[in-house]
Order: structure tokens, then C-alpha cells, then sequence
């Protein structure tokens, strides 16, 4: 078998691995909720933080990816660069500060074993894989990443000048961004949208190295 016959179907099984991931993250998130948990609403209502809707979205693109497989069609590698950059930032985010910030044990339970850590790697791990385009990704795409995070993160911020902080648990800055006030939260979420531009950058010269082995 050659090597870009076996990278096709182990993009097709990581395909299939997001969406039980995504499936199986979404049961739980709707049936549990500890009492320790925190960053952790009542069902739908998860759906406010980035985590969960990069993690839904991901599933859904690898949804529609399978089905382009099965038809024989191209594979949409522009939505999987944003929605693989998308999760990337989720898992960067948990492990690098929310998981510090509020502890590992929280941020790696039950669905958020799934949104936070197997399904991002997954993810990740299925877009290095994926075939090159002919004319191979184009850098520009790398910028519109960005835009998941820049509306997610206008509303966020909106939301909290209009409507205040608010009091733990009912806060409107359930990410804490806003704990060393407003210019140091407007900072952090530069950087994050600097930090998700840069995984897709990281993104696209790995799956061009890995399509170069072949």
C-alpha cells in the first residue's frame, strides 16, 4: 500500500475518532455536571464557552469532511484549517493557563476530557495528515482563522461592559479574563488571537513537511 493511500485512510479513522469524540463529549456535557466542576454550566447552556463551540464545530466539519470522502469529493481544508486551529487554541488555552488557573483534575474531567484534550489532538493530528492542495495552503488562510475568536471574543467582551462582571457564579467573565481588569483582559485577548494565528501557522508548515514525505 503506498504511503498516501495509508495517510487517506488514517485521515478517514481520525475523521471518525472526531466525530465519536464530539458525540461522546456532547452526551456527557447535556447528562453531567459535578458539583465541584467549574467552568461548567447545565446543558445547553456550555454552549457560551469557546471551548464547547470549537469542539462542536470541529465535529461538524469532520462530519461533512466524511461525507465529501465518501462521495469522492475534495476535502474542505480550509474549514478543517480553522476548525483544527480552533481546538488547538482550546487545548493550548486549558494547558497552558485556564489549567494552571483552576487546576488539571477540572479542566480534564468527564466532557472536558474530550473537548480539552483527546478531540483537539485528534483534530490537529487529522489536518497535518491531510493532503496538500495542488497549490498548497494558502498563507492568507492562516489570518482567517482569526475570525472564530475576533467575534467570539467582541461578544464576550461586549457582553461584560454592558452588563457588568457580575458575582461568581453567575459572573459574565466565566473565564476570568477580566480578574486584573478591563486593559489586561483587551491584552489577553490579543494574545489569543495571535496565539490561534500562530497554530494555524505551525498547522500549515507541518501538514506541507509531512506531504513532502511523501
Amino acid at each position: 500500500m503506498k504511503k498516501e493511500e495509508r495517510r487517506a485512510k488514517a485521515v478517514t479513522v481520525l475523521n471518525i475518532l472526531i466525530i465519536a469524540w464530539a458525540v461522546i463529549g456532547t452526551i456527557l456535557m447535556l447528562l453531567f455536571r459535578d458539583g465541584d466542576a467549574l467552568l461548567a454550566s447545565s446543558g445547553v447552556e456550555n454552549l457560551k464557552y469557546f471551548t464547547v463551540l470549537s469542539n462542536e464545530f470541529c465535529g461538524i466539519v469532520a462530519v461533512w469532511s466524511l461525507i465529501q470522502t465518501i462521495r469522492h469529493k475534495d476535502c474542505p481544508v480550509l474549514l478543517k484549517l480553522v476548525a483544527a486551529a480552533a481546538v488547538g487554541l482550546t487545548f493550548l488555552t486549558i494547558a497552558a493557563f485556564l489549567g494552571p488557573l483552576y487546576g488539571y483534575r477540572f479542566m480534564y474531567k468527564n466532557a472536558n476530557f474530550f473537548f480539552h484534550l483527546v478531540l483537539p489532538l485528534t483534530a490537529m493530528a487529522e489536518y497535518i495528515l491531510l493532503p496538500v492542495p495542488k497549490d498548497g495552503v494558502p498563507f492568507r488562510w492562516t489570518f482567517l482563522t482569526m475570525i472564530p475568536v475576533f467575534v467570539y471574543g467582541t461578544v464576550y467582551l461586549t457582553n461584560i461592559l454592558v452588563n457588568g462582571t457580575g458575582v461568581w457564579p453567575d459572573t459574565n467573565d466565566f473565564y476570568g479574563f477580566m480578574n486584573w481588569g478591563l486593559p489586561v483582559g483587551i491584552v489577553i485577548f490579543a494574545c489569543i488571537m495571535l496565539a490561534i494565528w500562530g497554530i494555524a501557522c505551525v498547522l500549515r508548515d507541518a501538514q506541507r513537511r509531512a506531504g513532502k514525505t511523501e
